[in-house]
C-alpha cells in the first residue's frame, strides 16, 4: 500500500532519506558536491512529504518559499529499491498540490545535468527548462525548471 505523508524536515524518516540522498549526490556531483551541498540545508524548509510503501519510507521531497508566488522544490529522492515504480511522480504531485493549496502560482527547481532520471521526471511532469536562477547562475552542471499551476 502506498501512503503519502505531509510532514516537516524534522521527521526521522525524512532525515534518514536525506542521508541516503546526500550519499548519492556526493558520488554523482563529484568535485562540485561541496558547492551544491551548501544549498541543501532544510533549516528554512517547512513542508516535506514522504511516500511510504507498505510502511517503508521510499521517497521524499520538500518545498520552500522562493518568492511570495513561487515555491522551490528541494530534496527529491527515491531509494534504489523503489525506483522506477512511479513514486517520484507521486511525490512531486503531492508537493505541487501542497504549494497550490498554500496559494503559490508555480514551482521552480534545480537539478544536475548528471541526473538524467531527474530531468526526465521533471519534463514528463510538465516542467519547462529556464535560465539558471540564484546561486545556480553560471553553473555548468545545473539545469533549472519551472512549472506554473
Amino acid at each position: 500500500m502506498i501512503y503519502i505523508q505531509r510532514t516537516s524536515p524534522k521527521n526521522e524518516d525524512f532525515k534518514q532519506l536525506i542521508i541516503s540522498l546526500d550519499k548519492d549526490l556526493a558520488f554523482s556531483d563529484g568535485d562540485e558536491h561541496g558547492f551544491y551541498n551548501q544549498f541543501n540545508g532544510v533549516e528554512d524548509v517547512l513542508h516535506a512529504v514522504i511516500v511510504y510503501v507498505d510502511n517503508i519510507p521510499a521517497s521524499c521531497g520538500a518545498i520552500k518559499e522562493y518568492t511570495s508566488t513561487t515555491m522551490e522544490v528541494k530534496r527529491m529522492f527515491t531509494t534504489t529499491a523503489f525506483r522506477r515504480k512511479g513514486l517520484a511522480s507521486k511525490n512531486l504531485t503531492a508537493l505541487e498540490t501542497w504549494a497550490k493549496e498554500l496559494g503559490y502560482k508555480k514551482c521552480i527547481l534545480e537539478t544536475g545535468k548528471r541526473q538524467p532520471n531527474a530531468i526526465a521526471l521533471y519534463t514528463d511532469a510538465g516542467y519547462t527548462a529556464i535560465s539558471n536562477y540564484g546561486q545556480y547562475v553560471g553553473k555548468e552542471n545545473s539545469v533549472c525548471f519551472e512549472k506554473y499551476f
